[in-house]
């Protein structure tokens, strides 16, 4: 068994309060939150749950996620990276830390698995996590000089096209300053920690965490030359949508939808941070090199 649990809360006092998420309507998820709340509970901890799913837990506290980043000294969310960031998305400006127990498939924000689940959450309440804060982004709508809509995200913001299969034409601007106009399928603005999903794919630059930057990634575009562009996050992005053939969409982590009609202006900015918790003597690059399957190991200094 692992650790009493003891040592992380806030201003240096014992945490009291851990809330638990899981990804509605997955029973493993399911089976490790009663398990992991059953355990919290021994240990003399307050235990807050979100509603995603878990009605059949008894003698513990309920809470919308909204409501949790107040309330508890550690988030722990059962699941795989998109679980983790509908919940980071609520705790962007929040010291909370979040523990991300690995369900799904590649974890590169949820990393602790779940065959040690009792352990990690042991090791983290225990103050020998390593918490890494990670940027977020705001993005706003614009049509006509009324806003439309803002939101947060905590990987990117994808202009893209919607149901017709046609390229869009964009123009964008950084820093009051006119980079191209484009036509492509689309566009992904994206922090460091959001480098590694949807922006890798289109071909993006990997951007380590620590570095205070956003990747401009163009998906598909009609002219081979326009590249990836990292620019600072200090930097205001402005993306006007100047040719669609119906209604384009703005994406927030995927998570969050609305549509662009030709004219619409979207600003995107540096917002706050999110706290994400992992365990101890995790080394970014050998997450790289698990998750992607890069070479092998390092060759031996010769003597």
């Amino acid at each position: 068994m692992p650790r009493a649990a003891e040592g992380l809360g806030r201003e240096g006092e014992v945490s009291r309060s851990v809330g638990i998420s899981i990804k509605p309507g997955a029973q493993r998820a399911l089976e490790l939150a009663v398990e992991l709340a059953g355990w919290l509970k021994q240990q003399g901890l307050r235990v807050v749950v979100a509603g995603d799913g878990l009605d059949r837990l008894d003698g513990v506290d309920r809470l919308s996620l909204e409501e949790m980043p107040r309330h508890v000294d550690l988030m722990v969310v059962l699941g795989g990276d998109g679980a983790l960031l509908h919940v980071a998305r609520r705790f962007i400006g929040s010291d909370t830390p979040i523990l991300g127990i690995n369900l799904g498939r590649l974890g590169f924000l949820t990393e602790a698995p779940f065959a040690n689940m009792l352990d990690a959450v042991a090791t983290v309440l225990d103050g020998r996590g390593q918490v890494v804060r990670h940027s977020s982004l705001q993005a706003t709508s614009w049509r006509d000089g009324e806003m439309l809509h803002r939101g947060m995200a905590v990987n990117d913001v994808v202009l893209q096209r919607k149901e017709h299969p046609r390229m869009i034409e964009f123009e964008m601007h950084v820093a009051d300053q006119f980079v191209f106009r484009l036509r492509a399928d689309g566009l992904v603005l994206a922090t460091p920690a959001g480098s590694t999903a949807y922006a890798l794919s289109a071909g993006g630059p990997i951007v380590h965490p620590s570095l205070e930057a956003i990747s401009v990634v163009p998906i598909c575009p009609h002219t081979l030359s326009n590249r990836p562009v990292v620019v600072p996050d200090s930097d205001v992005i402005e993306v006007v949508l100047t040719e669609s053939p119906a209604l384009a969409a703005l994406n927030l982590d995927g998570q969050e939808h609305m549509a662009l009609q030709v004219g619409d202006q979207v600003t995107v900015e540096k917002s706050g941070t999110v706290s994400l918790v992992y365990l101890p003597g995790r080394n970014y690059y050998g997450v790289l090199r698990s998750k992607l399957h890069w070479g092998g190991p390092a060759a031996e200094a010769s003597g």
